[in-house]
Formats: structure tokens, sequence, C-alpha cells
């Protein structure tokens, strides 16, 4: 399971914390609230400090955040790895 939590929201930027497991059906999930975020024109920061795991896609999905200038917060050692490219 995977919990989005809008921590700020404001005109121009949002951070979104995330708890739980990047996986599965989560993945697609966590992409529309990000596309959300960005048809408001808004900049987006991931918090991931409760991210437990990440899955493929999920993996696949940050890296094409972080293309897209998403900043990835607090992200733990395993995560951090998954994420190098």
């Amino acid at each position: 399971m995977l919990k989005i939590v809008a921590v700020e929201a404001g005109v121009s930027d949002a951070t979104l914390k995330l708890e739980g497991r990047v996986i599965g059906p989560w993945v697609e999930e966590l992409w529309r609230s990000c596309e959300s975020v960005f048809s408001r024109g808004a900049r987006l920061t991931l918090d991931l400090s409760e991210v437990s795991f990440v899955d493929r896609n999920g993996v696949e999905l940050f890296r094409s955040l972080q293309s897209r200038q998403v900043e990835l917060l607090n992200c733990s050692p395993f995560v951090a790895t998954l994420l190098k490219p």
C-alpha cells in the first residue's frame, strides 16, 4: 500500500509525502498525483522518508520524474542505491 499526502500545496510549489511501498498499481496512482501537480504548472517535491520499498516500475517513474526536475527528498540508502544510474 502507498499513502500519498500533500504536505505543502501552494500555487507554484507542491510537496507530496509518500508512505509505504511504491509497487504495482500504486506506481500509476503516484504518476496520476504527480501529473495533477504538473497540470497546475507547479514545481513538485517528493518526500520519500517513509518509503520502504520501490519496485522496477517505481524506480523508472522516479527517474522519469527526476528528468522533469522533481526533487526527491529523504531517500533511504536502499532507495538511493536503486535510483543511481
